[in-house]
């Protein structure tokens, strides 16, 4: 009998911080406790962008994909919702995996600060805040889920 790439392999859950011109992304640990941050993609078009996704979910035997919802303070949904909605079901129909929406209300924000208290020059930060902000967004999903 053949064994798959997939057997005795723990599935995991990738994050998406997803914007215009970058795709931060995050891969959560075997046991589904942390998130840890990925390269970022420089978006370039969809077929690229999608490619490497799929890589990704093929590499780390993803089962969902989170993706962050940017809800605004009072909840309701501003233009940018409207684009990761259509992200989102191009993911879906894509790659036939469960596609979650998670509020990430000032995530990358919250990136940015944490990197400028970490001391981080400013043209460092701007090649680390998407992967952070896609760590924070996956890490409030598990942080979530186990409670």
């Amino acid at each position: 009998m053949l064994e798959t790439k997939t057997r005795g392999a723990h599935l995991r859950l990738l994050g998406l911080d997803y914007g215009e011109k970058r795709i931060g992304v995050a891969i959560c640990d075997e046991l589904g406790l942390t998130a840890q941050g990925l390269p970022t993609i420089i978006r370039k078009t969809k077929k690229h962008d999608l490619e490497i996704l799929k890589n990704l979910i093929n590499d780390y035997n993803v089962e969902k994909i989170v993706i962050g919802y940017p809800v605004k303070i009072d909840g309701s949904e501003g233009i940018q919702c409207d684009k990761v909605n259509r992200f989102a079901a191009l993911l879906d129909t894509t790659f036939s995996l469960p596609v979650l929406k998670w509020p990430e209300a000032l995530s990358t924000k919250e990136a940015e600060e944490i990197l400028i208290n970490s001391g981080i020059h400013w043209k460092k930060r701007k090649d680390k805040v998407d992967k952070l902000a896609a760590c924070l967004i996956l890490q409030g999903y598990l942080d979530s889920a186990t409670k």
